[in-house]
């Protein structure tokens, strides 16, 4: 059994603790804000897991690195750089991080961080998160356990460890990505929830209950294919491999290839489309256009390949919302990647540290 301290107590993170239970490990919680696992005694899962334990609590960011063995960061990617600074002080060589899911080279900000103490620790991004659901009040509703996950560890020479602590924590579901820039590319919520959100902008607002499977409708899933030819054209122009849009939605809903749309049909007529935001105050705009969409667009630019949907979809969200989302990424802001080539960014994804590479005459 291995004590995992997890950041963050939403839906993400009720899901994976109830996944660690059921598995036979000891998941502690904390909330930053403390507010999320006030009065929490029992933590219930319902859907595709079933358990009822009590989880551990921690009350602080120190208590969650002493008292555990490997530490799982679940929490909206606008929250990582807060949580990322508060764990870094108190996180010791050789401990296990692993970030659900990676937003932004935020394991590049870690290792910094990091290496500034002196301190040597595997980071392990996932390109998505082990469990898909919604926390509703102390029960977590767990949609799905997703088959499989795309992983990678900076410094890449701890990948093999950090992959079979990965399985030994949450199964057997691992697939190894070519470092950071492929896990970057590996996360398609961000386009997913933009072409989702705009085709059912009007649904949020409202705070309707609707299911999101059924509202993939053909021309919604048309979008969310163009988006994905987007991002495949980057992750080929770095020499990257990664899943297509309906591999993803093959392996997380177990739902046979066909066009998004009639995935997600299928996926409403088993029970496991989901439901839809019913608020336009959701992370399908707040964390991913940001956190997603902007460095899928960054990462485009550099390679010559422009994610023409992903900045417009960026800039239609941002004309709706009033708000610059290109300038939100506090991540991004504080790595300051304008003052680095491709090159060295591509070393970082493998190292995790950002440096400049020595140029040759």
């Amino acid at each position: 059994m291995s004590k995992v301290g997890i950041a963050g107590a939403g839906s993400i993170a009720f899901g994976s603790a109830a996944l660690l239970h059921v598995n036979g490990h000891d998941p502690m919680l904390w909330s930053p804000s403390g507010a999320s696992t006030e009065g929490l005694t029992e933590l219930t899962a319902t859907g595709a897991i079933e358990t009822r334990f009590t989880p551990r609590i921690a009350a602080s960011a120190q208590a969650l690195c002493e008292a555990n063995d490997a530490l799982l960061v679940a929490l909206p990617g606008y929250g990582h750089k807060a949580v990322f600074d508060a764990l870094a002080p108190h996180i010791r060589d050789g401990q296990h991080v692993i970030i659900s899911s990676h937003a932004s080279l935020g394991a590049i900000y870690l290792a910094q961080l990091l290496e500034a103490r002196g301190i040597s620790a595997p980071i392990t991004a996932w390109g998505t998160t082990a469990v898909t659901g919604r926390r509703e009040g102390m029960t977590a509703k767990v949609n799905t356990v997703r088959k499989k996950v795309d992983l990678c560890t900076v410094p890449e020479t701890r990948g093999d460890c950090a992959r079979a602590v990965c399985t030994g924590l949450f199964g057997d579901v691992f697939v190894p990505r070519d470092g950071l820039l492929a896990i970057t590319l590996s996360n398609l919520n961000p386009q997913n929830h933009l072409g989702i959100a705009l085709g059912n902008i009007t649904r949020m607002e409202r705070g309707e209950t609707w299911s999101q499977g059924q509202n993939v409708t053909p021309k919604v899933g048309a979008l969310l294919e163009a988006l994905d030819l987007e991002r495949l054209a980057i992750a080929q122009a770095l020499g990257l491999q990664t899943k297509t849009i309906f591999e993803h939605f093959a392996a997380s809903f177990h739902v046979p290839e066909a066009s998004i749309s009639e995935m997600n049909q299928q996926m409403h007529a088993q029970g496991n489309g989901g439901t839809g935001p019913a608020t336009a105050d959701s992370r399908y705009v707040t964390e991913d256009v940001p956190y997603g969409l902007v460095p899928t667009a960054v990462l485009g630019r550099l390679v010559g390949q422009p994610a023409t949907l992903h900045e417009a979809g960026t800039q239609i969200f941002g004309a709706m919302y009033g708000r610059d989302f290109t300038a939100e990424n506090e991540i991004l802001n504080a790595l300051n990647l304008s003052a680095y080539t491709l090159e060295d960014l591509q070393q970082a994804a493998r190292t995790g540290l950002l440096r400049k590479t020595p140029q040759t005459a």
